[in-house]
């Protein structure tokens, strides 16, 4: 399949993230309630959300390493049916360790649906469609953020410990429906023999890249936000007295804000540019982040998170495209890779801190340290590269690091 050509296969694989992230932000916020029944306090909760994170920390560079020289699609039903078990077996999991383990299990297979699906995107897509496509991409991901909530929030009654488990072993069965669009998702012929035989680019010299560091610490604030709020807003929640279903109508306003921002992602562009469009919605962000934590009324409330979810949308499909086109031609995936496990580090580090943080300071407290973060990405996010690279140019984002490679070898 040539980069640029038919794009069904982009529209398939929209759905089948959509079902895939409707499970986990089905279940992220359920396995907070279910670990509130189990007498988990707001540091427990906060291990065992950055426990989602963990167990992928090992596996995402091998992954890219693996998916650089061979094919992305087997990642993808693997991912799916990792997810499902684990959403299921938190459900009916009977302490929080066992808790801890199957959100592993789950933050393990949303890193295999991702790195494969984030590859497949970066290797059918031109140069110039990356943008676009990464937007359409993670518009997927809104989706499944816009009804998992819902969905959470509509089963979670007052019986927590029951009807959350109603609600994870349903996730699990909704996140299995993804299975249904991955079919022959990607040629068998996709992969270039060169491809497939190149020699490994060091893990340093990805990471020296100008753009990799940036994109990465923007991907970081961003996920991080999200990832919070999807964990914490229940338990802000829980102390303001607001119902299970207002936080999940609240958390999937946050997400339809998304989805709308990446709808218009393209004119932004071209009316900002990529480097301007990065720091104000990351500057935009920091600010609405810190105001979560102020005690405002729901409805001042839906407003900023409506406002939060807009910002948020644009930082993980651009850092996509910045690692991508800044990484070289033959390590694109590794660099994806090396994101996501930036992003699992931020997932780790983040609810933890966020857990310590909320034990001495308060529920809210974890909101300022969010915008405190995103206040830092606006300020790398001025030192990204200014937008995406014109078409025809595949592979000039390597030629730094190949000319490297050669001066190297050269007699000298």
């Amino acid at each position: 399949m040539t980069p640029g050509g038919n794009r069904s296969w982009l529209l398939r694989l929209v759905i089948a993230f959509g079902f895939a992230q409707a499970a986990v932000s089905m279940a992220r916020p359920a396995v907070s309630y279910r670990a509130l029944a189990l007498g988990a306090d707001e540091r427990a909760v906060g291990v065992i959300a950055g426990v989602y994170a963990l167990l992928p920390l090992f596996v995402a560079v091998p992954l890219g390493r693996r998916t650089d020289h061979g094919r992305c699609a087997p990642l993808l039903p693997t991912g799916v049916v990792l997810i499902s078990a684990g959403c299921a077996l938190s459900g009916v999991a009977g302490s929080l360790w066992t808790m801890a383990l199957w959100s592993g299990v789950m933050g393990l297979g949303h890193l295999c649906f991702v790195i494969g699906a984030q590859s497949l995107v970066a290797r059918q897509s031109a140069p110039h469609e990356q943008d676009r496509n990464f937007g359409h991409f993670t518009i997927g991901a809104s989706l499944g953020q816009l009804a998992g909530p819902i969905a959470a929030g509509a089963l979670i009654g007052a019986d927590m410990a029951r009807t959350s488990a109603v609600a994870l072993l349903a996730a699990g069965a909704g996140g299995a429906v993804a299975l249904t669009s991955l079919w022959r998702i990607e040629k068998p012929g996709a992969v270039k023999p060169g491809t497939a035989r190149g020699d490994r680019v060091p893990v340093g010299g990805i990471l020296r890249a100008r753009g990799v560091p940036a994109g990465m610490l923007i991907s970081v604030a961003v996920l991080s936000a999200t990832d919070i709020l999807t964990a914490y807003l229940p338990v802000v929640g829980e102390h303001r007295g607001i119902d299970p279903a207002v936080v999940g109508l609240l958390l999937s306003l946050r997400a339809a804000a998304t989805i709308a921002c990446r709808l218009v992602l393209t004119p932004l562009l071209r009316l900002l540019g990529r480097r301007a469009l990065l720091t104000v919605t990351c500057l935009l962000g920091a600010l609405l982040c810190a105001a979560v934590a102020l005690p405002l009324p729901v409805p001042v409330l839906a407003l900023v998170l409506a406002a939060l979810g807009f910002c948020l949308g644009v930082g993980q499909p651009l850092s996509m495209t910045t690692v991508v086109q800044a990484a070289p031609a033959a390590a694109r995936s590794t660099a994806l890779a090396l994101r996501l496990t930036g992003n699992r580090l931020g997932q780790v580090a983040a609810p933890a801190t966020a857990g310590l943080i909320a034990g001495v300071a308060g529920v809210a407290a974890p909101f300022v340290m969010l915008g405190a973060l995103l206040l830092a990405s606006a300020g790398v996010a001025v030192r990204t590269p200014a937008g995406p690279t014109p078409e025809g140019a595949a592979g000039d984002a390597s030629a730094p690091y190949e000319k490297r490679r050669c001066e190297a070898r050269r007699p000298r």
